[in-house]
């Protein structure tokens, strides 16, 4: 039997020293060096958002922690978590405790089969998400999966095939775009105009392995998909968001097992290039995160536009500044350092209203497929890397 999942996600520590006054954008590099005004933008103080429940939803499969995030996202939106269920008692104990709010149900097919139940999301292993989600929608339902949302391109063809068929919504929660502040942020600077055109999208995604916390799934693509499917999956959905690119190629990929033979079938080291009708997009992952480092990973998008671009610091600045969400812009008229930190997460209410009225403001369908199938495509054609 698979190990209880226990991802050690810790809280962020604040470090005692900042960057005088947020006004560098690397420690090594004076003001006075800088070409342009350098403007700190503080944090926000923006009124919480309170929406009345308008949605019942519910949860099958907990073997990720990420469902917690997603339960939160969308009772934020509106949505009023009715029942749960899962296999594993372990699992199923601790979300009771964290959701009291919420019903164990007997089966499976008593949520599926409940009628006043319009949303189910799910952070099962990842193997199982694709097969769960088409029983979702030939419910009538409409479905919110943890990221991968599908492990092989065979899943991916039966999904496509079930949501034309049953018009629902089959979602992914990409949360390093839907739960990080500032790139949402990000995303309203592009598209006000502030870094001119996009080019490219640079994705670096690092993250803390910690063996000892990890389920047996975690270590074999059989059940996880691969380094690429799974945590790759998010910068698939970056590159398209914010390039704009609706169709495109994977022009190289590689995998590898650099420094983990203990566990022979882990990919602990993997990159990508991609090419499309919006731009290019290049990706790296792995699981290398120093201890040094107080958080899961150290990520970073960077998006470059024909008159400026953006670094997006989502989990800590290294140079110093406690917290996440840290975002960074240069353009033709100014530097600036922001502070996202209390930005608003619209996507569970938007998910919402598209549920609601049957729209695509959330994430269009078609995107969170490509998203899907450039992951699986990369995974499956990545030369694997080998090192003396």
């Amino acid at each position: 039997m698979l190990k209880k999942q226990q991802f050690n996600r810790r809280n962020f520590i604040r470090n005692t020293t900042t960057a005088a006054a947020g006004l560098m954008l690397l420690p090594t590099l004076p003001v006075e060096a800088l070409s342009g005004k350098v403007i700190y933008e503080p944090a926000a103080d923006i009124p919480f958002k309170q929406i009345a429940t308008r949605l019942r939803f519910a949860v099958i499969g907990i073997n990720h922690s990420h469902i917690n995030g997603m339960v939160d996202a969308v009772t934020r939106g509106g949505g009023q978590l009715i029942s749960f269920y899962a296999k594993e008692p372990d699992l199923t104990a601790a979300f009771a405790k964290k959701f009291p709010q919420a019903k164990l149900a007997g089966s499976e097919d008593e949520i599926l089969e409940d009628p006043s139940i319009q949303l189910i999301l799910s952070s099962g292993i990842p193997v199982d998400r694709a097969p769960l989600g088409i029983r979702v929608m030939k419910h009538g339902k409409d479905y919110l999966s943890d990221k991968p949302g599908a492990i092989t391109l065979a899943q991916l063809a039966e999904m496509r095939k079930v949501q034309k068929e049953t018009k629902r919504i089959y979602s992914i929660m990409y949360s390093e775009r839907f739960e990080s502040k500032a790139t949402v942020r990000a995303s309203e600077l592009v598209k006000a105009g502030a870094i001119g055109k996009v080019i490219q999208t640079i994705n670096i995604a690092p993250h803390k392995m910690t063996p000892k916390s990890r389920p047996e799934w975690f270590f074999d693509p059989q059940y996880c998909g691969g380094i690429l499917t799974d945590i790759g999956s998010h910068q698939f959905d970056q590159y398209l968001y914010f390039t704009g690119t609706t169709k495109a190629q994977v022009v190289a990929s590689q995998i590898g097992n650099i420094n983990h033979p203990q566990y022979p079938k882990i990919q602990d080291f993997g990159d990508v290039m991609l090419r499309g009708n919006g731009g290019m997009g290049y990706i790296r992952l792995d699981w290398f995160t120093p201890d040094a480092i107080p958080t899961f990973g150290d990520g970073r998008l960077t998006i470059l536009g024909t008159d400026g671009y953006i670094e997006v610091r989502k989990t800590l600045d290294i140079a110093g500044r406690p917290g996440g969400d840290h975002l960074f812009i240069a353009n033709q008229k100014e530097i600036r350092y922001i502070d996202c930190s209390k930005d608003y997460l619209p996507f569970g209410e938007q998910l919402i209203n598209d549920i609601l009225n049957r729209t695509e403001t959330a994430m269009p369908q078609e995107h969170c497929f490509l998203a899907t199938e450039l992951a699986l495509l990369a995974q499956k054609n990545a030369q694997r890397i080998t090192l003396p």
